[in-house]
Parts: C-alpha cells; structure tokens; sequence
C-alpha cells in the first residue's frame, strides 16, 4: 500500500486529477449501467462531455493525453473499490477522452466460444486499441459502428 501512495505522490497534478476523476467515475458508471442501461448511460455521458460543442481539431500534445488519461483510469480500476468490467472501463475511459475533446471510439464486439456467447468492450483512437494491452479486442468481430456516434452522424 505504501509503494502504491509513493507512486501516486510521485505523478504530476494533471495525473493525480485524472486518477482522481476516474477513481471516482468508475463506481458510477458501474451503477448508472445496472439501474438505467447502456443506452441512458452512454447517451448522458455524451450530453455531459460535449453538450452542443463540436470536436476540437488534436493538438500536438492529443497523443501524451490520451496515454496518460489510460493509464489513470487502468490505475483507478486497478486501485479503486471495484473490478470494472471492461464495458465500464471503457465508458470511463472514453468519457474522460471524450471531456478533453478527443474523438475516440467506443467499440464493442462479440464472439461465439463453443456454446457460449461473449461480448467485450474497448475503446479507439486512430484506429488503435487503447485499453487493450494483450490484444484482446482482436478475438472479437466488433460491430461496424462505433457506440460513439454523435447523433446525426450516421448517414
């Protein structure tokens, strides 16, 4: 537990806050997903990220961000009050991209292993993965469109 606050104190504010946010974001997501489904919790996350602001175009330091806000909320599922599925840790993470104007993807994808049929969530930006270290993701077929449509989006 020591090494964990040494670790903590040792990361620089913008890191803390992210951590902090996600720490307390994960919780949340969880049970908002349990009490009023996917589509509400998605659709008032969305509202809460952009309102009517338009994407901002990526600035130079977009990459650093976007590896920086996944390793907080990979350290907030690891070091928070509970085990995020990966639907819920993928919400978290691209609701916070999503907070600091970065277009990434919510995608979800499924497979059929011998008789039972999984599911599995990540999150994308630029056409690579993020929150999936082992390539995980690539054992499923995920759905054409992105969860992450803003509305009018679609054709």
């Amino acid at each position: 537990m020591w090494n964990a606050f040494q670790r903590f104190r040792a990361l620089d504010p913008d890191a803390r806050g992210l951590f902090g946010r996600a720490v307390l974001l994960l919780p949340r997501v969880a049970l908002s997903l349990q009490v009023r489904g996917f589509k509400k919790t998605k659709e008032s996350l969305q509202e809460k990220a952009h309102g009517d602001a338009p994407f901002q175009m990526p600035d130079a330091f977009t990459a650093a961000t976007v590896k920086k806000t996944c390793r907080m909320v990979r350290a907030g599922a690891r070091y928070g009050i509970l085990k995020p599925t990966c639907l819920v840790e993928s919400l978290t993470l691209w609701y916070m991209l999503q907070r600091q104007d970065i277009p990434a993807i919510l995608r979800i994808g499924v497979r059929k292993d011998s008789d039972k049929f999984e599911a599995h969530a990540w999150v994308e930006y630029e056409g690579e993965a993020l929150n999936q270290f082992d390539e995980q993701h690539r054992h499923y077929a995920a759905f054409d469109t992105g969860f992450s449509d803003q509305p009018g989006d679609k054709p």
